[in-house]
């Protein structure tokens, strides 16, 4: 019975935690059974059943010739199932932080969700994630969500990534914010830096439009001083950084 849980679980790509959430135990139960120190109860057999649509006899003693000829799907084409050749891999550790552990780790082909404190997999979701998509307060990945997002498709309060979308900071090959955006085409509320500026404030870039509008080559014949001046006049309480990024722009075009 232990191989019979095994299998059916791997088919469905399920984790042993997950399999314990759907029938309502915990992982060492799950882990018990499919190593066969332990055996789940008629409840526990009954919900296994009703969610791998397989029979009790089937479950508990395997099919006969007949039952096997008739459900055993049809075979695989030769090479066979993909994810047999490449199987999942997954951690989990044992320590657990408010239900979930401190670190989970499932990738292969497929969809395989990791969810931890530090979550790592196809699709990760944790304090720290990182997967293909990952959705935490630190994210790494190719499309991500977080407070802080790094990645292909980035969203985020602070997001960095060749798209990238954020309420404060967002740096990326188009980058757009409420706050100050860094990019090849940024556009933001109170401070756009680049190429193509859009900004409600300060707008800096080749291209520039926004409350003050800053174009670099125009910038390149005017010193420093001068264009320090030139912002200061217009938003006195303009942050000290900003005026360094505008200056190195100013110096670079």
């Amino acid at each position: 019975m232990e191989e019979r849980i095994y299998q059916l679980r791997k088919r469905a790509e399920l984790s042993q935690e997950e399999l314990a959430e759907v029938v309502g135990v915990s992982r060492q139960a799950v882990q018990k059974w499919e190593s066969g120190s332990a055996s789940p109860d008629i409840a526990n057999l009954a919900a296994l059943c009703e969610y791998f649509g397989v029979t009790m006899d089937y479950l508990v003693r395997g099919l006969n010739t007949q039952e096997r000829e008739r459900e055993t799907p049809a075979p695989e084409p030769e090479g066979g199932d993909i994810r047999d050749r490449y199987p999942t891999y997954e951690y989990v550790s044992k320590t657990r932080i408010l239900g979930l552990p401190l670190v989970h780790i499932r990738m292969g082909i497929g969809f395989h969700r990791a969810k931890g404190i530090i979550a790592i997999g196809n699709v990760a979701t944790g304090v720290i994630a990182i997967g293909g998509l990952s959705l935490g307060v630190f994210s790494l990945g190719g499309a991500v969500l977080g407070v802080f997002a790094l990645g292909g498709l980035a969203l985020g309060a602070r997001a960095f990534g060749g798209v990238a979308v954020s309420l404060f900071l967002s740096c990326g090959g188009l980058a757009v914010s409420c706050g100050y955006a860094l990019g090849g085409v940024a556009v933001a509320v109170k401070g756009a830096f680049g190429g193509v500026a859009v900004a409600s404030e300060i707008a800096v870039g080749s291209v520039a439009y926004g409350g003050l509008a800053l174009k670099i080559d125009t910038m390149h014949t005017m010193g420093t001083a001068e264009i320090e001046a030139l912002i200061r006049a217009a938003y006195p309480d303009v942050r000290e950084w900003v005026l360094r990024l505008a200056r190195l722009l100013a110096r670079a075009g």
